[in-house]
């Protein structure tokens, strides 16, 4: 009997013993199987910068967990080793969705992040995990491309905390031929995530003749802006060369500055720039008064100011999770 995945936008009609487009779900007697499900193939504490969420939870750490697979195949994937193998690729540890919250307690973690790959691909176990993750009264964190249908981020929206969201470009034409999707699912779940409660930031990762032209940038942080509202943390990313996109450059310094720039004057408050050492492009700084609240160096939190989720100088209320 063929059955349908109705998990993400692809809809994939799998005939008897086929796998979608993931390469972890499978048609097995009639139902859609994550065949991945119980078994990850990473597990890492992380600082919750790294994810990166810089208003949750500063300076905590993170179970971060992660399942072969992928229901995107970007061409300059960082973590494509594991994101565009299958199942049998890999190698995974039984950790069932109980044990990852007693790791969490265990590593005195204050969160689990479903990350590396994407926690849509591994839905059903991210889902599971985040219901036990709750019980035992602690956070949930997506780490997420957005690609998912509106009906199952409403359900697992309701055991989730905060979400970093990577917005890879304001294209179809660049998700098309870079990540083999479409950007509308994207921006639907962007706005799904935000109207459930859910703390959300965005990534821009910034190619090299991709997605790099002023115009682009500013559609983007307008749409950030205008659907998400501007206390948005935004997150400016230098593009590396890896995987498949080896031939393009790492992306200028300049470059980055020029979009921080953008990303301010059309109204967002919070605008970060990573994966390069600045002096002083992943600090928080209050919108009213501009004192500094949070000074970072890398994953490391050197000075946090904020107090009981306010400025200590103006009082302006900073949005954000902060306890």
């Amino acid at each position: 009997m063929t059955v349908q995945c109705d998990i993400c936008p692809r809809h994939c009609s799998l005939n008897p013993g086929q796998y979608g487009n993931c390469r972890v779900r499978k048609n097995v007697d009639g139902k859609v199987t994550l065949v991945t499900y119980g078994y990850p193939c990473a597990m890492h504490v992380d600082p919750v910068e790294k994810k990166p969420l810089f208003h949750f939870l500063p300076g905590s750490e993170t179970f971060s967990i992660a399942t072969a697979g992928c229901n995107l195949h970007c061409k300059n994937c960082q973590n494509w080793e594991i994101s565009q193998s299958s199942a049998e690729q890999v190698s995974a540890t039984h950790a069932p969705p109980e044990k990852i919250a007693e790791l969490a307690l265990k590593y005195k973690c204050k969160s689990v992040a479903y990350t590396y790959t994407d926690p849509v691909v591994f839905y059903e176990y991210a889902y599971d995990c985040s219901v036990k993750v709750h019980e035992a009264g602690l956070k949930n964190i997506l780490v997420t491309a957005g690609y998912i249908n509106k009906g199952p981020l409403k359900k697992i929206a309701k055991y989730t905390d905060g979400a970093h969201f990577d917005l890879k470009a304001f294209s179809d034409k660049f998700y098309r031929e870079v990540c083999g999707a479409t950007l509308q699912p994207v921006l639907d779940a962007l706005v799904t995530a935000k109207s459930c409660g859910v703390w959300v930031e965005v990534i821009n990762l910034i190619i090299p003749t991709l997605n790099d032209k002023d115009e682009d940038i500013a559609k983007l942080c307008k749409w950030v802006k205008e659907n998400l509202g501007g206390e948005t943390p935004l997150h400016i990313s230098r593009f590396f060369p890896n995987y498949l996109m080896k031939n393009l450059p790492p992306t200028s310094p300049k470059t980055l500055e020029n979009a921080k720039k953008i990303a301010n004057d059309a109204g967002l408050d919070f605008v970060y720039i990573g994966n390069i050492a600045t002096e002083n492009g992943e600090n928080t700084y209050c919108p009213g008064c501009k004192k500094l609240l949070i000074k970072r160096s890398r994953y490391e939190i050197l000075e946090n100011n904020i107090s009981a989720g306010k400025c200590p100088a103006c009082k302006r209320e900073i949005p954000g999770i902060w306890t």
